[in-house]
């Protein structure tokens, strides 16, 4: 990408095998959760910098506001008791650490790792820094073999301290004219991939399957909903400090019941519910899991099946009118 550097090393694209699963057919009328999870998955939301995809929903959601937090909240009905469904926006990722005198960048990751092998999963890979005047394509460069030679076995795995990031940019002046400053955000290229029987491959799948189920049961919820309020709500921070979900617990709370609806380790068609603990039940009131199952979970390629997705949005629309 640059014409020369002193650092120039060959960069590529790592080749990942997947097994090709099995899913039951899609009907039309799961045609609109199956399109909005797809559109999701190419979306963007390093924990933090959740903005633009909140922008996305208040967009498709006429009923949605954006609440102190950043969190899109649709709230339906009045009284007793109040229900919470929610889904967490925020995905693990990088931002820009530093600008080098030869247009290099340097990165920092956002939290912590969800799997050990996640910052190696960068090395010589496509990213998008997003700046203030749009996306940047880039790619981070892999170790020189040339230089390697004679090298320990011992040496340590690749790490984000090792990640240089090059956007074709000589200078700060010319990264500047990209747009791009210290702590833009940065992320794999997203890329989502259908293959199989109707299943889709993309980071962070599973999460923004389990979002696209919630806004498309939203957007279908008839008026006779279960007695009481109903609050649904997409939230922002939820890697670090939970703030997005605890403000609703203080501005909206408290609640009877709580759903959280995100990705889980499960086998392909098996949706899941368990008891979550990790909420303060006196602001959330019996607060529970619905994971929406996923493959290869936290790499480049998590594979979810996209009938589940329908499989959850119907759920989810039965909760909303059976007071669940």
């Amino acid at each position: 990408m640059k014409g020369s550097s002193p650092a120039r090393l060959l960069v590529g694209l790592a080749a990942v095998s997947i097994t090709v699963a099995t899913a039951g057919p899609l009907h039309s009328q799961d045609r609109r959760s199956e399109a909005l999870a797809e559109r999701m998955a190419a979306m963007t939301a390093v924990t933090g910098y959740e903005q633009a995809v909140v922008d996305s929903l208040l967009r498709l959601l006429p009923a949605a506001r954006r609440d102190r937090a950043g969190n899109a909240v649709i709230t339906l009905g009045t009284g007793e008791p109040r229900r919470l469904f929610t889904c967490p926006l925020d995905e693990p990722g990088y931002v820009v650490g530093g600008i080098r005198d030869d247009g290099w960048l340097t990165l920092r990751r956002v939290g912590p790792a969800p799997s050990p092998l996640f910052d190696q999963q960068l090395e010589g890979q496509r990213v998008t820094v997003f700046g203030i005047v749009g996306p940047v394509p880039g790619v981070v460069a892999v170790r020189s073999t040339h230089l390697a030679r004679g090298r320990s076995a011992s040496d340590e795995p690749f790490s984000i301290d090792q990640a240089y990031l090059d956007l074709g940019a000589s200078s700060p002046a010319e990264v500047e004219k990209l747009g791009v400053a210290v702590l833009s955000p940065v992320t794999l290229a997203k890329r989502p991939h259908r293959y199989g029987q109707e299943l889709l491959a993309a980071p962070a799948a599973a999460r923004r399957g389990a979002c696209a189920a919630l806004a498309t049961a939203s957007l279908g919820t008839p008026a006779g909903i279960a007695p009481g309020q109903l609050v649904i709500a997409f939230t922002v921070e939820s890697r670090i400090t939970r703030r997005g979900i605890l403000t609703l617990g203080n501005t909206l709370g408290p609640f009877a019941s709580t759903v959280i609806v995100d990705g889980g380790d499960e086998d392909l068609g098996q949706l899941s519910e368990a008891v979550d603990t990790t909420l303060p039940p006196g602001r959330f009131g019996r607060a529970s899991l619905w994971s929406l199952p996923r493959r290869y979970g936290g790499s480049p390629v998590e594979t979810i099946a996209l009938q589940d997705v329908a499989n959850l949005e119907r759920r989810l629309a039965q909760a909303f009118v059976g007071g669940r």
